[in-house]
């Protein structure tokens, strides 16, 4: 799940004047957005498992060619859609960020098959936990007064990380072990990533004062904290399924 920065965040201080009222309905569009991807995704999985299209990812001798065609097509839209945020209206950002979450549900589907047929309750639990985890971490990157810039850095690096060890898993299976540490690393990368995310959409929206490029920020904020949320649903239901 790839990011870039987006171009206001660079320069941005976290002791930016305290918004005014008007940062409540920026942040709802945010989350509005967010969530609406969200549900876009667990409807596509849901399509894709109870219509049959499940068959196309797991079964050898099917189409199991499409879910990578699907998957790297996913990780090229988001790239381009982030690098490309404030060049675009917020009203195509937002259908790129539908048609983004919509990829998703379908490259999730083999986690959430796999997970229905060992621990169908793991999904529901995994989803509670991301959800309180995504909500404490975003809270305290919205209140906290400490500049989080420090862990960008770290943040960038470990998604790399994670990024080439998944691509190597395509072709060599990580073992039970190395599996479980990967995943927890990834529950703790995201859970950064959202708070720093937060403190540094608080402080874009100090910054800019052009209605439409905030219109524009809120569509990539929703996008990175989709992809923050999104990841830790994926490493905290796979936690809970490697040892079933």
């Amino acid at each position: 799940m790839p990011r870039v920065s987006p171009r206001p965040y660079k320069g941005v201080s976290v002791k930016a004047s305290e918004p005014g009222s008007g940062i409540g309905l920026y942040l709802k569009r945010i989350f509005a957005l967010m969530f609406g991807a969200v549900a876009l995704t667990a409807i596509a999985s849901y399509i894709t498992i109870y219509a049959g299209g499940i068959s196309l990812l797991v079964n050898p001798g099917g189409l199991s060619w499409i879910f990578y065609v699907v998957l790297f097509g996913a990780f090229g839209l988001s790239i381009w859609a982030q690098a490309r945020a404030f060049h675009m209206s917020p009203a195509f950002a937002a259908f790129l960020l539908a048609i983004y979450s919509v990829l998703m549900g379908f490259t999730i589907t083999p986690l959430v098959w796999g997970a229905l047929n060992v621990n169908p309750a793991s999904i529901l639990q995994a989803f509670v936990i991301a959800s309180v985890m995504f909500g404490c971490m975003a809270l305290f990157g919205y209140k906290t007064v400490k500049d989080l810039s420090f862990l960008k850095t770290f943040l960038f690096m470990g998604m790399i990380g994670l990024v080439l060890i998944g691509v190597v898993s395509m072709i060599w299976p990580l073992g039970g072990v190395f599996a479980t540490i990967v995943s927890a690393v990834g529950v703790l990368l995201f859970a950064l990533f959202t708070a720093y995310d937060m403190q540094k959409l608080k402080s874009a929206y100090n910054v800019i004062t052009d209605n439409t490029q905030r219109n524009q920020l809120a569509v990539l904020g929703a996008l990175h904290l989709y992809i923050s949320f999104i990841a830790m649903f994926q490493y905290i239901l796979s936690l809970l399924n490697m040892r079933k």
